[in-house]
């Protein structure tokens, strides 16, 4: 039996999934973070991830690296992912920026593995792919202009550094991942990536907050939607796109998440989209198709 047009028509619909499911988490944090402070949130995520995972490795004998140089190399590029990327984005959005603003910060991810991916990886970016990515984040920054206007000049300073360190964990964590361990089983790879996340996410939680957690609905609901659908679901297909795709590719999905997150919010929370964001959609949607081509 031919699974050639099957495996096309997965591949193909597979990068439009990753998107849907990673816009999901600016809209999980919304509903999780009320009740727990940024890093605990975290702290709790990561938990649950390695008990699911770490049951399902054992319960289905998912081969484990053979070296301790691929154990390294898999908990760095997870550290750099989850612990650095995610710990920025949801202390910045925490801390009071608005998620569109962190959107912003982090879209410029594509453009700084575009910069790296030549010298660290060797990929050729074309010039097709250079004016993809510029105009994919002139899209973004259409998308949530208005929400950048929103924050106060004062206190946007002190909000921008943990979005800033979340674009260098993900930029960082994804070169990383292509460079020193683009394939290992999703099982065992999980449970070693978010093992460090864990224990550094732990440890700035217990100095810095109070570790409290109201389990309330919302609370529940926001942490089961981030574990099952972002940590497994959206991560896995993310390591799948890094094994099959180059670096810059993989990149220019981000810009498709701004956007996307916009339109959860209209359809969730009734927030407005204006005339500049939808041009800015359709901007971001435009290079990311010129990158990807």
């Amino acid at each position: 039996m031919n699974n050639g047009p099957a495996q096309g028509a997965i591949d193909r619909l597979s990068p439009l999934l990753f998107v849907a499911l990673w816009s999901t988490g600016f809209i999980g944090a919304k509903f999780g973070l009320p009740d727990a402070e940024p890093l605990t949130f975290l702290t709790v995520r990561y938990a649950a991830v390695l008990a699911l995972m770490g049951t399902l490795a054992w319960l289905t004998r998912a081969p484990w690296p053979r070296t301790a140089g691929a154990w390294l190399h898999i908990g760095v590029s997870g550290l750099l992912v989850h612990g650095l990327y995610l710990g920025g984005v949801f202390t910045a959005i925490g801390h009071g920026l608005s998620a569109g603003v962190t959107a912003l910060v982090v879209g410029l991810q594509p453009l700084m593995t575009a910069l790296a991916a030549g010298a660290l990886l060797g990929e050729r970016v074309r010039p097709a792919q250079w004016a993809g990515l510029v105009l994919g984040f002139v899209g973004v920054g259409l998308v949530v202009a208005d929400k950048v206007a929103s924050v106060p000049a004062g206190a946007l300073l002190a909000m921008l550094l943990p979005a800033a360190l979340a674009l260098f964990g993900i930029t960082a964590g994804t070169l990383y991942q292509k460079r020193f361990c683009p394939s290992f089983d999703l099982r065992t790879g999980a449970v070693i990536q978010f093992i460090p996340s864990l224990v550094a996410t732990a440890l700035l939680a217990s100095l810095t907050e109070t570790m409290a957690v109201r389990w309330t609905g919302g609370f529940v609901f926001a942490l089961s939607w981030l574990v099952l659908v972002l940590s497994l679901g959206a991560v896995s297909l993310l390591n799948v796109l890094i094994r099959r795709g180059s670096a810059v590719n993989v990149a220019s999905l981000f810009y498709l998440t701004p956007p996307t997150t916009a339109l959860m919010a209209w359809a969730l929370f009734g927030e407005t989209l204006t005339g500049p964001a939808l041009l800015g959609m359709g901007l971001a949607a435009w290079g990311v198709w010129l990158a990807r081509r």
